[in-house]
């Protein structure tokens, strides 16, 4: 028996009040929010990315401090 078709999930709504929220994912600060101004071509980089990459650059970068 064939399976019923999938519904794409909605699209997320951005925050009102025009801005967005970027969150710390590591060290002292963890899991703090800044806002974020909405800007016309201005998207979020996700967490998983964010991480990803730093995994990469962390040999590259020894002692580095980032924001």
């Amino acid at each position: 028996m064939p399976r019923p078709p999938r519904h794409a999930a909605p699209p997320r709504r951005p925050p009102q009040g025009g801005e967005g929220q970027v969150r710390i994912i590591g060290g002292r600060w963890r899991n703090t929010r800044l806002p974020v101004p909405a800007l016309p071509g201005l998207r979020p980089t996700s967490d998983r990315v964010r991480e990803t990459l730093f995994n990469w650059l962390m040999p590259k970068l020894p002692g580095a401090r980032v924001l």
